[in-house]
């Protein structure tokens, strides 16, 4: 696996950070969460002028074995319906990235289609979709390195445009099972509350759902120490990842790392990137610094994994699409914590009593 070189953000600037924050002509601390953001910004970029400029969105798409167990209402072709369906300009992610100036990459990690006729969609395929982790690891190690460089790599195009900002987004039916499976095992947490209904399963859907994942982690527990004993893993973390995760969410958990590593800006959308959140940060917990949870969803357990990450979502309404738009609808927020340090003026150029 590749090696990150990430460092909690520097904090020697805090205290001139804060002193701007409270010279602000407004009364101290009266900007609540934006000053928090701000404070949180300007140590990233280690800046009193903190910018967002050329911000990215990375789609990533793939497929997973376990969809193969009816796990979700939505069949396997949507992944790649929907993905065609972004290039065409169509999709959810499309309209916020077009309303908040967004550049959208949209990326096949690991898709069970073929989309060679289609040049506006990014081919880092890794295989037609990773294999049912009901039965064995959803991936080989080999598969999950290159998905890992994959994710870092796109963050590398990007900073190169002179990106400060990056969302990340995920389009992979059956995806909210190795999410659950992720949080029931990092934040030892019952499966049964890790589990909700996804794209929109009933009650008899989601105790189906229960059934398989919790039969794919007994599974899982029956094998990992020969598993941990055969292979060249750099520990449990890894290999939990690869055993369950899809390609499209191991490249994830690469962008959010390389963009620690680059001291970028990352957004954290709903369910499924605050799982692959929390699977880097159990990596490098120092990753979480660089991090912004924007959303909190409707998926069950949601709620639970961000207060584990001691997380506080910008937003809570409601949504359960995917495709990182909860953090897109969150950004202006994030802009205007950067407007607040860089356009309002202070008491004294204001010609204002400071009066605290």
């Amino acid at each position: 696996m590749k090696i990150f070189d990430i460092h909690p953000v520097d904090r020697t600037m805090q205290a001139a950070i804060q002193e701007k924050t409270d010279n602000l002509n407004k009364p101290k601390g009266s900007l609540g969460r934006l000053e928090e953001l701000a404070m949180q910004l300007c140590l990233i970029q280690q800046t009193l002028e903190p910018s967002l400029e050329h911000p990215c969105h990375l789609l990533l798409g793939g497929d997973h074995g376990i969809e193969r167990e009816g796990v979700s209402v939505s069949p396997r072709e949507v992944t790649w319906q929907q993905m065609l369906n972004f290039t065409r300009g169509g999709g959810g992610v499309n309209m916020f990235c077009r309303q908040h100036g967004f550049k959208l990459r949209i990326v096949d990690v690991g898709v069970d289609y073929d989309f060679c006729n289609s040049p506006f969609i990014i081919d880092r395929k890794i295989a037609r979709g990773t294999r049912n982790f009901l039965y064995e690891s959803a991936m080989t190690e080999d598969e999950f390195d290159y998905a890992i460089q994959v994710g870092s790599d796109l963050v590398d195009d990007c900073v190169n445009e002179g990106c400060r900002v990056l969302c990340i987004g995920e389009m992979g039916i059956a995806n909210t099972s190795p999410s659950s499976i992720w949080m029931h095992l990092f934040c030892n947490i019952p499966l049964k509350e890790c589990i909700g209904a996804g794209a929109g399963l009933n009650d008899e859907g989601i105790r189906h759902k229960y059934d398989v994942l919790s039969k794919a982690v007994r599974g899982w527990e029956n094998q990992k120490e020969s598993l941990l004993r055969s292979g060249h893993h750099q520990g449990l973390v890894p290999l939990i990842l690869r055993y369950f995760g899809g390609f499209e969410m191991i490249a994830a958990i690469g962008a959010m790392l390389r963009a620690a590593e680059q001291q970028t800006v990352v957004l954290v959308d709903g369910f499924i990137m605050t799982a692959c959140a929390l699977a880097a940060t159990r990596l490098y917990p120092a990753a979480q610094d660089y991090m912004i949870s924007t959303h909190c969803g409707d998926e069950s357990g949601h709620r639970r994994m961000l207060d584990f990450l001691g997380a506080r979502p910008l937003l809570s309404l409601g949504l359960r699409l995917g495709e990182g738009t909860g953090a897109l609808c969150a950004f202006p927020l994030v802009d205007s914590a950067v407007r607040m340090m860089n356009e309002m003026n202070n008491f004294d150029n204001a010609n204002i009593t400071k009066y605290f």
